[in-house]
């Protein structure tokens, strides 16, 4: 709700300003009526004194001066006292005619004042009312987004608990392929020791094949033969070389794998 304009707070000021001055009025008021009704009281009294003190000093006079000097003082000194009570009643009565008007006044400008006050009141319940209907959207959003925000959690709980057995899972295969790379180093040192024993093998073979040679055209030669015979010496050296490239050849036509399968521990 905006501010109250300088306006109706200048208002608010004054009727603050007169409800503190007006509020000992009453009591200054019946103090006023009380002196003023004093005073009257104190000059008809002082009138009713000199009548009676001039009612005395004419004692001496006739009895029938005496009684009209004594009616006639006491009569006017009444009738003066009267008159000065009307006139102080008439005055009463314009002031309360004149109070009347004022409280009319006054009374017209309080129920001006309640209307704008009932205005105000039924723009504060309509905006109360909006901001009760917005406070019940605000906190409807708020459940869901806790509802939506322990969804969330309960996701990445699970995604936490998936990602922890993913990471064992991914531990234990980078533990299995190390376990393999040292199972085909193992396999593959033993194929290198298995060709590197052949090779030793058709070297010896071949350093057999040289002795056995030499020792045929030793035992050739004294028969009459030509130990320089080329067919024969080329035939057998032929045929060991045909035999030597043929192993070879089908070593060479396995597969790595096939290598690594023949050479187990049992082969």
């Amino acid at each position: 709700m905006a501010e109250p304009s300088w306006q109706e707070l200048l208002r608010l000021r004054l009727i603050e300003r007169d409800a503190k001055e007006s509020s000992f009025s009453s009591v200054i008021e019946q103090y006023r009526r009380l002196a003023q009704q004093t005073k009257l009281l104190k000059e008809r009294n002082a009138t009713l004194l000199r009548a009676v003190s001039s009612v005395k000093a004419g004692s001496n006079s006739s009895a029938a001066a005496t009684a009209s000097s004594e009616e006639n003082p006491i009569r006017a000194a009444y009738l003066a006292s009267l008159e000065s009570q009307i006139s102080s009643l008439r005055d009463e009565l314009a002031t309360v005619y004149k109070t009347q008007g004022q409280n009319a006044q006054r009374l017209l400008a309080m129920n001006e004042t309640l209307r704008e006050k009932e205005e105000l009141a039924r723009i504060d319940t309509e905006n109360l009312r909006k901001t009760k209907d917005e406070l019940a959207v605000l906190k409807r959003k708020v459940d869901q987004h806790t509802e939506l925000m322990q969804e969330k959690d309960r996701t990445v709980q699970i995604l936490h608990d998936e990602i922890s057995t993913l990471q064992l899972e991914l531990g234990q295969i980078e533990e299995r392929n190390q376990g393999l790379q040292k199972d085909n180093a193992k396999l593959l040192q033993r194929w290198l020791d298995a060709k590197q024993a052949e090779a030793n093998k058709m070297n010896e073979a071949n350093a057999f094949y040289e002795d056995m040679r030499s020792r045929h055209q030793a035992s050739a030669t004294p028969n009459g033969t030509d130990d320089s015979d080329p067919s024969h010496s080329s035939s057998g050296k032929g045929e060991l070389r045909t035999n030597l490239q043929a192993a070879e050849t089908q070593d060479e036509s396995l597969s790595p794998t096939q290598r690594m399968v023949d050479l187990t521990p049992n082969g």
